[in-house]
């Protein structure tokens, strides 16, 4: 490096990837998928809007790595989703991007191999693959939008995005999300608190400009119109669980401190299952027990479910991985999900009709 040089001085390489426009033709959507993810965008609408008196239910594995093992879960799942639908709308959850603290794997299409060899574009090849895969089955799909520059190659194929606790606050993702045309979930500050998802969705339903990529893969200024579709997801936090109905009642109050729509989604998992996946089902009854007494702003929930319960760490040997189980945060196992959705539906299947 010669004295004077001042600009990517800490790269080591780049290498020029795909464009979205590039890989939508190598991967395209049918006229079916299309069909599947606009509806699902719509049931999704007509709930948060009170149109549809069904409560959505987000649930999957934490992370994909084995997508035989997804496509097993989502063939399983939507014959759950088909025997529920008269009460609830399952959406499977279908994570590629993983926020670390500090280190670690960082999702399929980071590291689709899970060797730390980075193969960047392969694991958007393999991610959308998958994602048309699983919407040509009829089942709706959700994610994390973590990377500002990966929805041009996936959100076209996404019925509901979340805004995970570590980037609620970052200005960059109430920017990208004011602009995604699916409705989107910010869930509370990692320390419990709710003011930082509240000024979110007072942002991301306003215009926004701001840079990113079109499917030419050139930069451009973005004009968003705002996501009309924000809405909370309570995920406790460091002060504890915030699932119960106190908690829910001090949420619908900062809600309407904030002029915004009273929809609530509970993540079952993270600090409100205190990290412990199994109890999760206890978190599903106790909401289904505070809609069956009445509460009005429950519209959905969020649970991690994988084939088989637990999780993980990914080994040096990858044939010794574990199949269907989870290699970032624990699930509860397949068993456990039906019968907690299939509690859930008998038990609010009448009150949410007379909501």
């Amino acid at each position: 490096m010669s004295n004077n040089e001042v600009h990517n001085i800490n790269v080591d390489s780049q290498v020029v990837l795909v464009t979205p426009e590039e890989l939508w033709a190598t991967l395209p959507m049918s006229d079916a998928v299309q069909q599947t993810v606009a509806d699902s965008r719509q049931v999704i609408w007509d709930i948060l809007d009170r149109k549809d008196h069904r409560m959505f239910v987000v649930v999957g594995p934490c992370s994909i790595h084995d997508t035989a093992a997804a496509m097993d879960y989502a063939r399983r799942l939507k014959a759950l989703a088909d025997e529920l639908s008269d009460t609830l709308y399952i959406v499977m959850r279908v994570y590629f991007e993983k926020p670390r603290t500090t280190v670690g794997w960082k999702g399929l299409v980071n590291d689709p191999y899970l060797d730390d060899s980075f193969k960047i574009e392969e694991g958007l090849h393999i991610g959308r693959k998958l994602l048309l895969d699983i919407l040509e089955m009829g089942l709706p799909t959700a994610t994390e939008a973590l990377d500002p520059i990966s929805p041009q190659y996936l959100q076209d194929l996404i019925s509901w995005s979340a805004i995970g606790a570590r980037t609620t606050e970052s200005q960059t993702h109430r920017e990208m999300a004011s602009g995604l045309s699916s409705a989107v979930g910010f869930k509370n500050g990692t320390d419990g608190g709710l003011t930082v998802a509240t000024n979110a969705l007072n942002s991301v339903s306003r215009p926004h400009r701001f840079l990113g990529i079109n499917r030419k893969g050139q930069v451009a200024v973005f004009t968003t119109s705002g996501n009309a579709y924000g809405h909370i997801v309570l995920r406790g936090g460091s002060s504890g669980p915030n699932y119960d109905s106190v908690h829910i009642r001090l949420c619908e109050e900062a809600l309407e401190k904030a002029k915004l729509a009273k929809n609530i989604m509970v993540d079952c998992s993270h600090a409100n299952s205190n990290k412990q996946p199994d109890l999760q089902p206890l978190v599903v009854e106790n909401v289904g027990n505070q809609v069956v007494e009445g509460n009005q702003s429950i519209v959905g929930l969020m649970i991690e479910s994988n084939i088989h319960g637990g999780n993980q760490s990914i080994p040096e040997d990858l044939s010794q991985l574990k199949y269907g189980v989870s290699v970032t945060d624990g699930c509860i196992g397949w068993d456990e999900t039906e019968a907690c959705l299939r509690a859930l539906r008998d038990k609010v299947k009448d009150a949410l009709k007379a909501r």
